[in-house]
């Protein structure tokens, strides 16, 4: 690694954390993740190692058997993964999401329950907004949880009803935080939503009762992690599965939730540019044009002056918006910002490195084409540059009301 993206501040432990991950990358996963996208395939062998090396727990607290790290030295491990393959660090991004989301909001019982399984990995989270016909509108979902009177039962049972959408890790998951509609605070679109804890078997077709997890969708990138549909049909669930033990707390949770999930993203996006750039940098001093190496034209050093001005500049936004994080603050607008700039730089400097290796970067033999397809996911993962900007911009007129 060269002097780009470099974090000030870390302290040992995270500095020993991150050398070790880079190993991993440059020895488990860079080899291989050429032939595994292009097969389409799950890649098995590196997430074994990555549950060997903790990173299933990495941010989990050591009580339950986790690293107890921060976001902040979790985001640099995204950034190293993705800077080998961004579709492994798609498997973590979920499960992350998850043991976040109980680690905040979950009762004593929930954590105990699920956390020290998903610290080793042997529980694997993902996180279920979307809908088919949704797209980025959250108030507007209409998957449907409904108490059900059972004589029987010795609690409160729900029924849920509803397909979603978009689920990374839909097949390999065995938990999925799920949000609903609920009877509970009807009167408010945000406040009539449920998160629940959904339990289910790995794999496609019924994996639950009431739950089918039809199969992989197919996706121009972001190959080996499955993305899938979730499709609930009556699914019994027993009130103590709500997030937090208390219905109508789903919108503000999940939106809790999305926050480390755009922090997330900017990290696998400044991943890939960093990947971008240094492809670009290495192949411009190889390729040789009228006599000279290309980086020695003027063309092509002006070119990779600016990508690594934008790889140093997204890395930047974004170890500050998961620092902010730590802290515990709200960061719409922090973690907004540093999503929008890393995904949208990520895709010029790849698509600059694309430029600079000529048609070479047109075929399935070099690294920057799977780049060029992946990084597309960047611009739409986690909320849209267009939904970023209206969150910026709304908290923007709150803070600057005259």
């Amino acid at each position: 690694m060269g002097r780009l993206a470099s974090t000030e501040g870390l302290n040992d432990v995270q500095t020993e954390i991150i050398k070790t991950v880079r190993q991993f990358v440059e020895e488990k996963i860079i080899p291989v993740a050429q032939e595994l996208e292009h097969a389409d395939e799950y890649p098995t062998e590196i997430i074994e190692g990555l549950k060997e090396l903790g990173v299933f727990g990495l941010t989990i607290p050591e009580e339950f058997g986790g690293l107890g790290e921060s976001l902040l030295t979790y985001a640099l491990v995204v950034e190293e993964i993705a800077r080998g393959w961004m579709s492994v660090s798609g498997v973590i991004n979920t499960h992350f999401i998850v043991a976040y989301l109980l680690m905040q909001h979950g009762t004593d019982e929930q954590k105990q329950k699920y956390l020290p399984a998903m610290a080793t990995g042997e529980v694997r989270g993902a996180f279920s907004m979307s809908e088919p016909a949704l797209g980025s509108d959250v108030a507007a979902i209409t998957t449907k949880a409904t108490k059900v009177d059972d004589p029987d039962s010795d609690g409160t049972t729900y029924s849920i009803t509803g397909q979603k959408m978009w689920l990374t890790n839909g097949g390999t998951s065995t938990l999925v935080a799920v949000l609903c509609k609920s009877e509970e605070g009807a009167d408010s679109a945000s406040k009539n939503m449920t998160t629940f804890l959904v339990e289910k078997e790995p794999g496609f077709g019924e994996t639950a009762q009431g739950i089918t997890v039809p199969g992989k969708l197919e996706k121009m990138g972001y190959k080996g992690v499955e993305t899938t549909e979730l499709i609930l049909e009556d699914h019994q669930i027993a009130a103590d599965q709500i997030l937090g033990g208390e219905p109508g707390k789903g919108f503000a949770q999940m939106m809790d939730g999305v926050e480390v999930g755009r922090v997330n993203v900017a990290a696998r996006a400044c991943g890939l540019a960093i990947r971008g750039f240094e492809l670009a940098i290495a192949y411009a001093q190889q390729r040789k044009t009228f006599g000279k190496q290309i980086a020695d034209h003027q063309a092509v050093l002006f070119r990779l002056a600016e990508m690594a001005t934008k790889v140093e500049a997204s890395h930047t936004m974004m170890v500050r918006a998961a620092r902010l994080k730590d802290t515990g603050k709200r960061l719409d607008v922090e973690a907004g910002m540093a999503k929008m700039l890393a995904s949208e730089y990520a895709n010029e400097v790849v698509e600059d490195s694309f430029r600079i290796h000529g048609g070479y970067g047109y075929s399935k033999e070099y690294e920057i084409e799977r780049l060029m397809r992946e990084v597309k996911f960047m611009l739409i993962g986690e909320g849209t540059s267009d939904i970023q900007k209206m969150i910026i911009g709304r908290s923007l007129l709150k803070d600057y009301k005259l």
